[in-house]
């Protein structure tokens, strides 16, 4: 029997066989969605609770890409220019990131991370990690890989049929 995480094309629910298999996993999700969001997933010391997901987010991606517009930044979180201008304002308040003149055209703005934000998103990415190390204390390293490639194949799932559907539109769905 074909897995239904596999294409688009796989058979509706009803027919897909392991239903019960389904509402685990939905419930699953449900409850990690909730652990999540009490937690804040926010790490352990001082450092706890003190980044919500949107600013950590963003900073982990300037961190890692480098120096971008707000449109770029938009398009690679899958998330509209508004909404990041929303959510940068006040990190750009707070001196966790600098706006810049584009290099090529003076009139476009590039977003950049701070020397202070890097230095605060390395405190929460460290914090973060102890987390990690602490919920994860009595699994195998092997448990720990396979858990993370999971949960990143079920992330990249979740993205990309959130693509397809946004892009269909409702007449499409």
């Amino acid at each position: 029997m074909p897995n239904p995480s596999e294409s688009p094309s796989s058979p509706p629910l009803d027919e897909a066989g392991p239903t019960e298999l389904f509402e685990r996993l939905q419930h699953q999700v449900a409850l990690f969605a909730r652990r999540a969001e009490q937690t804040r997933l926010g790490g352990v010391g001082k450092a706890r609770n003190s980044m919500d997901r949107a600013a950590y987010l963003l900073l982990n991606r300037l961190d890692r890409e480098g120096p971008m517009g707000v449109k770029a930044l938009a398009e690679g979180m899958g998330i509209d220019s508004s909404t990041v201008t929303r959510q940068v304002a006040p990190l750009v308040d707070t001196g966790l990131v600098k706006r810049t003149s584009h290099p090529e055209d003076g009139r476009a703005v590039v977003l950049a991370l701070s020397p202070r934000g890097l230095g605060r998103l390395e405190e929460v990415r460290s914090s973060r990690k102890q987390l990690m190390a602490q919920v994860t204390e009595g699994w195998s390293e092997n448990e720990r890989e396979m858990f993370c490639d999971l949960l990143g194949r079920f992330n990249l799932a979740l993205s990309e049929w959130h693509a397809t559907t946004v892009q269909a539109g409702p007449a499409d769905e």
